[in-house]
C-alpha cells in the first residue's frame, strides 16, 4: 500500500507563541506515530513569525526524542543556507542518537525572503548555482572514511543518512534523477509543475546504489472534518494565510472565519484557489475521493500530508480522519505500495 506521512511546520496560531507550537508539534508527531503514518517531516523557514521550525534538526530532535518507531527528518535543510559538512554533523548526531530513523530532505531555495537569505547565504547566487556540488559532497561524508580521508563528518561518517531531493519546480527532478534519489514534489503548495516533474524524474531516472528504481513522494494538504461544512470552514485559516503570503504580509495563523466573502478580491480568489488545487478539503468521504484521484493521476509512491488548522484538536482530528481514510482504502485494496527500497526505509 501507498504509505501516508505528515509535514509539519509547527505553526504559531494567532495569539499563540513559538513555545506552545513545539509542543503542539511533538503531541501532533505522538498521535501520528499511533495512526500509523511513516514519517515526520519538520520543514526550514526563517523569519516567519507564523512557522516555529527554523532550527530544524534541534526540532526533529525533540520529535524523534518523544516519539519512538516513526521516522523523523527534514521536508527540508535548504542546502544552500549551511556547509556540508554542518549538515552532515548535524544528521549524523541524529542519525546516532536515532538509528534508522532519520531522513534528510534537500531543498535549494532559501526558505525566505530575499533580504533574510542575505543575511543566512551572504553570497546568494554562488550558493545556489552550487547546490549539486554541495549534494555529492554532503552525500560523501555519509560514506565510510578512507584511511587517508582529510575532512570527516564525526558522527556522520558510514551512517548513509537517507537523502531525498525537494521540488517546487524542475530543477530538482532532474537532479534527483541524475543523481538516483528519491523525490519529493511540494504539490501543496506548487501545483503547476507536478505532473511535468513526475514525468522528468521517472523518464530520466538512474538507478543508484541507494535506489534501484525511481521513489516519488508528493507533499498533499489535506484538512478533513466530521462535515464538508466544518472542513471547508478550517480551511479559511489557510487560506487567509496564503492571502497574506500572496500580499507579501506573511503573520501568524488566524482563526478560521464563516466566510471568506469580503476578504479578498476576484484575482486572489482564484490565485489562492490555484495554489490549494491540490487539496482535499471536506468529510472522510470527500477526502477518500480526492485522495484517490490524486494517487491515480500522479502513481505517487507516498503522500506527505500537510495541515494548517487553526484549533490544535481540529488539527489532530484531521490527521486522525486521514489516517482512517488510508487504512480504509488499504483495506479495501484501492492502492498498492511498490517495493520498498533501502533508501526509503
Amino acid at each position: 500500500m501507498i504509505p501516508f506521512s505528515v509535514l509539519d511546520l509547527s505553526p504559531i496560531t494567532q495569539g499563540s507563541d513559538a513555545s506552545r507550537a513545539l509542543r503542539n508539534t511533538l503531541d501532533l508527531a505522538r498521535h501520528a506515530e499511533r495512526w500509523g503514518y511513516k514519517r515526520y517531516w519538520l520543514a526550514e523557514h526563517h523569519n516567519m513569525t507564523g512557522i516555529a521550525s527554523a532550527a530544524t534538526s534541534v526540532v526533529i530532535c525533540h520529535v524523534a526524542g518523544g516519539t519512538s518507531t516513526i521516522r523523523v527528518g527534514a521536508g527540508g535543510i535548504m542546502l544552500p543556507n549551511h556547509a556540508p559538512l554542518v549538515i552532515a554533523e548535524q544528521f549524523g548526531t541524529l542519525e546516532a542518537l536515532f538509528p534508522g530513523r532519520i531522513d534528510l530532505g534537500l531543498g535549494r531555495a532559501p526558505g525566505t525572503d530575499p533580504r533574510t537569505a542575505r543575511a543566512l547565504r551572504r553570497d546568494l547566487a554562488s550558493s545556489s548555482e552550487s547546490f549539486p556540488q554541495d549534494v555529492l559532497e554532503l552525500q560523501g561524508y555519509f560514506e565510510p572514511a578512507t584511511p587517508h580521508q582529510a575532512i570527516r563528518a564525526v558522527p556522520g561518517a558510514g551512517l548513509k543518512v537517507p537523502l531525498w531531493l525537494l521540488g517546487s519546480s524542475l530543477f530538482s527532478a532532474q537532479l534527483a534523477a541524475m543523481l538516483g534519489l528519491p523525490f519529493a514534489f511540494a504539490s501543496h503548495f506548487a501545483p503547476g509543475h507536478m505532473m511535468q516533474a513526475l514525468q522528468l524524474y521517472r523518464s530520466n531516472f538512474k538507478p543508484s546504489e541507494s535506489l534501484q528504481r525511481p521513489y516519488a513522494m508528493l507533499g498533499i494538504g489535506v484538512i478533513a472534518a466530521d462535515t464538508d461544512a466544518e472542513a471547508r470552514r478550517l480551511a479559511t485559516s489557510l487560506q487567509i494565510q496564503f492571502l497574506n503570503l500572496q500580499r507579501g504580509t506573511p503573520g501568524q495563523l488566524q482563526p478560521p472565519v464563516d466566510s471568506m466573502d469580503g476578504h479578498w478580491s476576484e484575482h486572489e480568489r482564484l490565485s489562492v484557489e490555484h495554489t490549494m488545487s491540490c487539496y482535499a478539503i471536506g468529510s472522510p468521504a470527500t477526502v477518500r475521493r480526492e485522495l484517490e484521484s490524486i494517487i491515480a493521476r500522479t502513481g505517487a509512491d507516498e503522500l506527505m500530508v500537510t495541515a494548517h488548522v487553526y484549533d490544535h484538536a481540529a488539527r489532530l482530528r484531521s490527521f486522525e480522519i486521514t489516517s482512517q481514510v488510508h487504512d480504509a482504502m488499504a483495506m479495501e485494496g484501492a492502492f498498492q505500495r511498490p517495493a520498498t527500497t533501502e533508501a526509503t526505509r
